[in-house]
């Protein structure tokens, strides 16, 4: 009976030790988060000095080497585990262009991943691209050296060069062939009846229709129009094609041209004016297959290591600009709760991982890696909260009731961090479950019944962000990350993940999908 007793009172006294031990790293991680908040310093490193992260490329690879010595350096266990390879990689240098002529000027433009650059400077003369057949073979002797200008506005997507996309072109073709079949008609019609009926539209809406001929008789490259700001995505041939190698890369240029300048340089063309077009892109490939690798940063649970609470955010970004917010704003706010928890002294009771996925712009590749390597783990994970968003603060997080009164009681710190900022858990759900992959890694998550739940994000202080500027364009830059915003978002994180991981349970997933 005394030994009993005597049990008891030990384990008493450390649950009664263990409360303020947390209060106090709460505490800290506040202190750290009002003084000490590195959260752009490492946005400076991940998007000024590494830049544009496309998996396949050095940088990338620069990224992964920084992140796992950052988390070394806090005392976190690393893992770098492989999500996949390409057949080829790929590094972005500089790229420029001009008109040359009456109206003379500087261009803007941008190139998908994985396409062709220039063989150094090289200037051409500039056709429109042809709908039929017969205009093809009109100016087929021309071809040779020239800037082809392409029909349909471009959404930073490569021209498809797959078989796909042949068959796509083969139909608008012929489409265009029996219109050319019926607009004689009309024309037979209206002089033989006096009428003024119009002819039938060609098919303008699929580009570079004869796409393969047009590089068979040596054009220099394909100029589609582009909204601004420029969005630049990747050549979705060179990732689906399993036969792809360094052997047959791609060797005409794809550029996407600021649409104000096309009209221009389109008007010109139309008039047949004389003039040229002058470009250097320095698209370079890398002999694959090239790795890609996820980054996992752990701080061992002290009561319930084989339970997990998750924070990540993607650490590829499309290198038109340099990720500075998607994913950079969100990753770089994960490494800041990392460090500010490691910082703090804090020993939670569950096992927490810092995710830096993989290939989230190429699918979701990195995210679906970790799942298919953790099946074992997926049901022991209180919640994943993914920050892919851009860098807008924390103001409200919804969750179910049965983790309601739990999360009252974890967030009750956020009000400390800043009196003029908002802060509410709301009663919400059940919610859908995702039956497919959607536009980010907590997809995957979902798709597996695991616990997503993640911040509302509002731009409160009126900064006048605009996340669909910076999607995937030119303009993904460090400059457009808000640093008050991005210091409360990782000081949150800090405080929730922690607060979860310190729980006696495991978040209850009960009325959280429907």
């Amino acid at each position: 009976m005394k030994r009993t007793l005597l049990i008891w009172a030990v384990l008493s006294c450390l649950t009664i030790i263990s409360v303020p031990a947390q209060n106090a790293a709460i505490d800290k991680i506040i202190e750290i988060g009002q003084t000490d908040n590195q959260v752009m310093n490492h946005l400076d490193v991940l998007t000024n000095r590494i830049g544009g992260r496309v998996i396949g490329s050095n940088a990338y690879d620069n990224a992964v080497e920084w992140v796992a010595h950052q988390f070394k350096q806090w005392g976190l266990e690393v893992e770098i585990q492989e999500a996949g390879t390409l057949p080829v990689g790929f590094n972005r240098g500089p790229w420029f262009g001009k008109l040359l002529g009456e109206q003379g000027m500087d261009l803007h433009f941008v190139t998908p991943s994985y396409t062709a650059g220039t063989k150094g400077v090289q200037r051409g003369h500039v056709l429109l691209e042809p709908t039929t057949q017969k205009e093809f073979d009109q100016m087929k002797g021309q071809l040779k050296g020239a800037w082809v200008l392409v029909n349909g506005k471009s959404v930073g997507w490569a021209i498809d060069r797959s078989s796909r996309g042949d068959s796509i072109r083969a139909a608008a073709i012929k489409e265009n062939e029996e219109i050319l079949v019926k607009n004689r008609e009309i024309m037979r019609e209206n002089r033989k009846n006096r009428t003024n009926n119009p002819t039938l539209p060609l098919r303008e809406d699929v580009p570079a229709l004869f796409y393969k001929q047009m590089c068979e008789a040596g054009v220099l490259g394909f100029i589609q129009a582009a909204p601004v700001p420029l969005c630049g995505m990747y050549d979705r041939t060179i990732m689906s094609d399993p036969n792809f190698t360094f052997d047959n890369l791609p060797t005409v240029c794809d550029i996407k041209l600021d649409e104000h300048q096309f009209a221009t340089i389109k008007r010109m063309a139309q008039e047949r004016r004389s003039f040229l077009l002058e470009f250097d892109i320095r698209n370079h490939f890398r002999m694959g297959p090239v790795k890609y690798h996820n980054v996992i940063g752990k701080i061992k649970g002290s009561k319930y290591p084989d339970e997990y609470v998750m924070a990540s955010g993607h650490l590829d970004a499309y290198d038109v600009a340099t990720g500075g917010v998607d994913c950079g704003s969100g990753l770089t706010s994960v490494l800041e709760a990392a460090r500010m928890i490691a910082k703090s002294g804090a020993k939670p009771k569950r096992t927490m991982l810092f995710c830096a996925f993989a290939g989230e712009e190429f699918g979701l590749l990195g995210a679906f890696a970790w799942v298919k390597a953790n099946k074992d783990k997926l049901d022991k994970i209180s919640n994943l909260f993914n920050r892919d968003g851009g860098p807008l603060p924390p103001v409200a997080i919804n969750v179910p009731k049965a983790m309601y009164k739990d999360f009252v009681k974890i967030c009750e710190p956020i009000k400390k961090i800043r009196a003029d900022y908002p802060f509410e858990v709301k009663e919400v759900g059940p919610f859908t479950q995702p039956t497919r992959p959607g536009g980010t890694d907590a997809s995957v998550f979902g798709m597996e019944g695991v616990p997503t739940l993640t911040f509302t994000e509002e731009d409160f202080k009126g900064y006048n962000f605009s996340y669909y500027e910076i999607w995937h364009t030119e303009r993904d830059t460090y400059s457009k990350s808000i640093a008050e915003y991005q210091e409360q978002a990782a000081t949150v994180i800090a405080i929730v993940t922690l607060g979860v991981a310190n729980l006696d349970h495991q978040l209850s997933r009960e009325g959280l999908y429907k």
